[in-house]
């Protein structure tokens, strides 16, 4: 028997580029944590729905879920992502240059709360975000999605359920409890409009008001 998630995904047929991704992502060494398939799908639809076009991503990682925004965005749009590691914001940028999207990306490497406060101090103003790096830090990156959004801006929060550790009463590590505390202010936000998807490991969605 199947889950739902792989019934979803075996529909649609193999993404070549996405599959060099995760391939790269495997012979450097990375652990691979990128967004699912269906969520990148979904990033892909939401930004062209949205029109957006000054998209934000807190963790890079191989630049899979960067590639899912870009196709969103369009040869026109400027995708600023955040990453704490340079070799793994070189592997990014390199598959964004395969994938025909170098153009569209700007990596910022170090800490993402500091970056994001540069973005703050510069003014920077994003339609869309993505939110898939440190847990621990998810309830800070979302305050600072909300205070670089423009009004009906999109924020993704991914992992949202920790492989169910998010469920558990029994878990209370800092990232559980990081996280326990991003889902419910997504949810409870009066500046928000929000939701919460459970496939896969859990995807909260929310607009700017």
């Amino acid at each position: 028997m199947i889950t739902p998630e792989q019934y979803g995904d075996e529909l649609f047929a193999k993404d070549e580029i996405l599959a060099r991704v995760t391939e790269s992502i495997k012979e450097h060494g990375i652990q691979d944590v990128s967004i699912a398939p269906g969520y990148g799908r979904l990033l892909t639809l939401l930004a062209k729905l949205a029109g957006a076009k000054q998209a934000l991503e807190i963790g890079a990682l191989g630049g899979y879920s960067g590639i899912c925004l870009a196709r969103g965005l369009g040869e026109e749009g400027r995708l600023v992502s955040l990453e704490i590691s340079e070799d793994n914001a070189k592997l990014a940028g390199s598959n964004m240059e395969m994938a025909g999207y170098g153009q569209v990306a700007e990596y910022m490497v170090g800490p993402a709360l500091e970056s994001l406060e540069i973005l703050k101090q510069r003014g920077e103003r994003f339609d869309f975000f993505l939110i898939d790096a440190d847990k621990g830090n998810y309830p800070a990156y979302l305050e600072y999605a909300i205070s670089l959004a423009k009004p009906g801006a999109l924020i993704a929060g991914d992992n949202t359920l920790l492989r169910g550790r998010t469920l558990n009463p029994d878990k209370n590590g800092p990232s559980v409890l990081a996280m326990r505390r991003f889902n419910e202010r997504i949810a409870a936000d009066e500046r928000l409009i929000s939701t919460m998807l459970p496939a896969y490991d859990g995807l909260a969605l929310a607009l700017v008001k």
